[in-house]
């Protein structure tokens, strides 16, 4: 099978809180780990790469931002092989964000691209989803972790 065009993650989502709150919630791990990953070596900065833990599943990346615009872009490269993730922040009314994913650069063939995509689409919407539970009403729902819980086959 041959893709015409390359596969790409794409989910967004609104979330009722100031763009400035929701581009630190990505950029901070002190806030991050409470809707993504468990552990990070430190704070997204441009050029500074970073390296985040999900420790539930021992597993891990290495995380390096290429491209940052306050309040607006986070441009990154992680996974191996690696993948670009781009995070579009959209100041909305109402003290609202409208948070956009997307990533792409999946390698393999046409098919382990689809599936990559496939699955980069559901883990971003669990992130957006967990984000704004976290933002939104202080809930921290342990949906990353509750997405491949211990005795069940994905």
């Amino acid at each position: 099978m041959e893709l015409r065009e390359p596969p790409i993650a794409e989910t967004a989502m609104l979330i009722r809180r100031p763009v400035a709150e929701v581009f630190e919630a990505i950029v901070d791990p002190a806030v991050t780990t409470k809707f993504w990953f468990t552990h990070s070596s430190g704070r997204l900065d441009e050029g500074k790469p970073v390296e985040w833990e999900w420790r539930m599943y021992g597993v891990s990346t290495k995380v390096e931002v290429s491209e940052i615009v306050p309040n607006e872009k986070i441009a990154m490269q992680w996974s191996d092989p690696p993948t670009t993730v781009v995070w579009t922040f959209t100041e909305m009314p109402d003290e609202a964000t409208f948070l956009e994913i997307r990533n792409f650069g999946f390698a393999g063939s046409a098919d382990e691209q689809v599936k990559q995509a496939v699955e980069s689409t559901g883990g971003f919407s669990l992130v957006l989803a967990g984000a704004k539970a976290w933002l939104e009403q202080g809930l921290t729902l342990g949906l990353i972790g509750d997405r491949h819980p211990k005795g069940v086959s994905a």
